[in-house]
């Protein structure tokens, strides 16, 4: 009995073993046509429309200071705005993350950053997120809550290709701006990719099933002003 148990058991985990591997290589390979390491790439791709919604992807704040993954995030996305406004390939700059507590908060985090570094930024283009508390979340919301149809995931290579996934398996049109991670230490790129790993099966079913985010609310499409979203007590 004990030994058809344990058969059982190491059955189970071959199945898991072999589902999330197969779950990871359908992803990469449907996402990784529409992922670029360049803007010139990116544009080239997407040559024939413009009106792309530049989605920064929260990560790890300390107070209102972004994690160099985030800065790295955030200062591409200046970057892409600034491009791409000057020929409407993109118009607006949503920030996304996690503002679910009170002390903890990726999104002010992000907009009080733009704001030193690009003070000039049109800041009714500036759409704050803060109910994104995973990727999955921020790609329904851009489309449910902020209208967004085309968007532009600025985020480190390793999660452009689930980005990618969750927003076209939703209906939309989504390219990734791919950033380098070689800047980091080799065990921290490990630690990345083995969370990725099953965040990815994660992902794979939430997109299966649609599920709906922790929250919604009342719509803000980005075609409007994003000052709509902003905590304006938090400016100081």
């Amino acid at each position: 009995m004990i030994k058809k148990i344990i058969k059982l058991f190491l059955l189970f985990i071959l199945i898991g073993i072999a589902t999330s591997a197969a779950v990871n290589i359908y992803m990469v390979s449907y996402a990784a046509p529409y992922v670029f390491n360049s803007r010139a790439e990116l544009k080239k791709a997407a040559a024939e429309s413009g009106g792309y919604t530049a989605l920064v992807p929260g990560a790890m704040v300390y107070g209102n200071r972004l994690s160099s993954v985030l800065q790295d995030r955030v200062d591409e996305g200046i970057d892409c705005y600034n491009e791409g406004i000057k020929d409407g390939f993109c118009t607006a700059l949503l920030l996304s993350g996690d503002h679910g507590k009170k002390w903890y908060d990726e999104v002010n985090a992000m907009r009080l950053y733009v704001l030193r570094t690009a003070p000039y930024i049109d800041r009714e283009r500036i759409f704050l997120d803060h109910a994104g508390f995973d990727t999955y979340d921020s790609l329904y919301r851009a489309r449910e809550i902020f209208k967004a149809e085309k968007l532009i995931v600025i985020t480190q290579r390793f999660h452009s290709y689930r980005a990618v996934y969750i927003g076209r398996k939703s209906g939309l049109e989504v390219y990734a701006l791919a950033l380098s991670e070689d800047k980091y230490a080799e065990r921290l790129q490990f630690s990345w990719a083995l969370r990725e790993y099953l965040a990815r099966v994660k992902a794979f079913a939430d997109t299966a099933v649609q599920r709906k985010p922790r929250f919604l609310g009342e719509p803000v499409p980005v075609s409007g002003s994003g000052l709509k979203t902003w905590d304006i007590f938090k400016d100081k």
